[in-house]
């Protein structure tokens, strides 16, 4: 999954979770650029996983799924 797709992926499933574009702002969380680079780098068999919170929720992605959980 490229850099792009992948945060297409993270946003689309906070907003499944009923988030606002106005209740997370990605660039507060983490660094998305840096987070592009990583995705970059790394070739298909990399078991690259990222993990945060934003707005109540902890967010989990790899290269090919990315899981949204409620922590409150």
């Amino acid at each position: 999954m490229s850099d792009r797709l992948l945060l297409l992926e993270i946003i689309n499933a906070l907003e499944e979770q009923g988030l606002g574009r106005d209740e997370y702002q990605l660039q507060r969380v983490i660094d998305v650029e840096a987070l592009e680079r990583l995705v970059d780098s790394t070739n298909p068999q990399t078991d690259l996983e990222i993990r945060f919170s934003v707005g109540g929720f902890r967010v989990g992605g790899t290269v090919s799924d990315v899981a949204v959980i409620r922590v409150s």
